[in-house]
């Protein structure tokens, strides 16, 4: 539990005993004054004796950019609709030496350092990506070797070995899971078993060439700081889930047969001016067993089909994004409902949270998505106040639900709520209330593009810098933050502000690295995209750098 006394100031059980002691109270009034808490200061529901959150972000990005409207020239795309219309900048484009283990370790030696952290009290490091390296081994563990070897001249060799590390998995929610588990984990901390954990996000969000999502691009690495009494950000334990099995982004290990690899180097050569006998693709498929190339590469199975796997994504856009949709609507209702029955919210006394939340922390996979994805959250949590008379009477009433089967008149009703959506988005109401509560959050996105399991955070960090640069008083503000991740999941929970939210902020400097980077042209850009590059674009200089990758034995990939 977390008591809000009259001076707003969160406190666990430990620091109320003592002010039980420095003010006189008898440790016979603990309970009233809960209760007390409960009724009128309104607790955020945390079960926990202690309470837990976010300590600080370090975030670490590549130094190559592609300017948006670079890109536009060379799709022959209208910059106006990318940059106007989706609000795109620039996207982060990883250099050679660049991955998502690199990224991460980046982020967490800076995290270390600016902390002063020992590696030894690091309890946990959890990664959420899904950008793996390895089928099997953890990225987070070649992230710890990185971290040894800068740690181990001080701390000893074995610094991390009782660090736990593992990865998770869920699309571009995974660092949200990661970290709600680590607070989990974080909240039994004691004065005698005081538990640091830090939570990893790392991806390169990279699409075909030419494909729907390429100017969506981005990449990026990042790591929390979890601990007890935070000074960002804390966290209570109310989460608001909604999971559906859909499939509108995924990455599935692909099958090519050994005949149409074959058969397609053939007419390469043709292509290439070779001649090519006629029956030769059958004859080599037929001598494949004794051959001794059956040992090497590809052949060496003795399999029929060969696994690729590749970094672009299967995706449908526009369903994907009505699955955002329903799954963040779906995911705030569960929120509100777990709010009520744990005493922290009263839908008849209580202002809707949407007015309580001064600052609303969406995933971003680009700039304006939630500026598109809220009004549906929007409507529903306005519904039946003043203010959404005056929006219903402008807009008229939602297209009325249905109860069909048939795909053409769901799919109707569908583009009929995306009408309506749209509407809500542009009347006064909506755009004040993006304005001042969602809109710092996309400021970074524009300029650094998706960073799958780290825009969330990366549009936490926007709005906070962005609020200490223009001076604002954040000083126990709730937030509202809202994670997606297709396939499809959606985690709505909230958080508030420490007053201590300035000394952490103010050394992040997020808006002056991202100035200070390298822009490229197209076909640097084309070149990294391909693996054609031959050496790294800005060499890298007091970072973690990937070196190389052994192409057979033991240490292959």
């Amino acid at each position: 539990m977390m008591f809000y006394g009259p001076n707003k100031k969160c406190k666990c059980l430990i620091c109320l005993k003592r002010i039980c002691e420095e003010t006189g109270l008898l440790p016979i009034n603990i309970e009233q004054i809960f209760k007390y808490s409960k009724k009128h200061e309104k607790s955020m529901g945390s079960n926990n004796s202690v309470c837990v959150g976010i300590d600080d972000v370090a975030i670490h990005f590549p130094r190559l950019y592609m300017d948006m409207k670079d890109f536009a020239d060379l799709r022959g795309e209208d910059y106006g609709k990318l940059n106007k219309g989706l609000g795109l900048k620039a996207m982060s484009i990883p250099d050679v030496h660049e991955d998502t283990a690199t990224m991460g370790a980046n982020a967490v030696m800076k995290l270390i350092d600016r902390n002063g952290l020992n590696p030894r009290n690091i309890g946990r490091m959890y990664l959420g990506t899904e950008s793996a390296l390895d089928g099997a081994k953890p990225t987070a563990t070649y992230i710890v070797d990185m971290l040894t070897q800068r740690y181990s001249e001080r701390y000893g060799a074995d610094c991390f070995r009782n660090c736990d590390v593992v990865d998770m998995t869920f699309a571009c929610i995974g660092a949200v899971d990661a970290m709600h588990n680590t607070l989990d984990w974080a909240a039994r901390s004691t004065d005698e078993d005081e538990r640091i954990g830090i939570v990893i996000f790392s991806d390169n969000a990279k699409y075909a060439l030419e494909s729907a999502g390429e100017y969506t691009q981005g990449a990026g690495g990042g790591a929390i700081l979890i601990r007890r009494n935070p000074r960002l950000l804390e966290i209570p334990d109310i989460i608001g889930v909604s999971t559906t099995p859909v499939h509108d982004f995924f990455k599935p290990r692909r099958e090519v047969s050994v005949k149409s690899i074959i058969s397609n180097v053939m007419t390469l050569a043709q292509e290439a001016g070779q001649s090519i006998k006629k029956g030769i693709v059958e004859r080599m498929i037929r001598h494949l067993p004794a051959s001794t190339v059956r040992k090497l590469g590809i052949f060496a199975h003795g399999e029929e089909k060969v696994s690729v796997h590749r970094d672009e994504p299967v995706f449908d856009g526009q369903f994907s994004n009505r699955c955002y949709q329903q799954a963040v609507r779906q995911a705030f209702h569960n929120f509100s409902q777990k709010a009520e029955r744990s005493g922290r919210y009263n839908r008849e006394e209580d202002e809707r949270f949407t007015e309580q939340w001064g600052r609303i922390i969406m995933h971003l996979p680009y700039a304006y998505q939630a500026k598109r994805m809220f009004p549906d959250v929007f409507r529903h949590d306005r519904e039946d106040t003043e203010m959404w008379a005056e929006v219903a009477e402008n807009l008229g009433p939602a297209p009325e639900p249905h109860n069909s089967d048939d795909p053409v008149i769901i799919e109707i009703w569908e583009k009929a709520m995306d009408g309506y959506r749209r509407a809500i988005s542009k009347t006064p109401q909506y755009i004040e209330f993006h304005a001042s509560r969602i809109e710092k959050g996309q400021r970074a996105s524009s300029l650094i593009g998706n960073q799958y399991t780290g825009s969330i955070f990366l549009a936490l960090m926007s709005t906070f810098e962005s609020d200490l640069e223009e001076n604002v008083n954040l000083d126990n503000m709730l937030f509202g933050l809202c994670g997606y991740g297709s396939g499809a999941k959606a985690k709505v929970f909230e958080g508030k502000v420490s007053p201590r939210w300035r000394e952490v902020v103010s050394r992040w400097h997020l808006f002056e690295r991202l100035a200070g980077r390298v822009a490229i042209d197209h076909i640097t850009y084309e070149n990294l995209h391909k693996g054609l590059q031959n050496g790294s674009v800005v060499e890298p200089e007091g970072e973690f750098a990937l070196v190389e990758i052994a192409e057979s034995g033991v240490q292959e990939g």
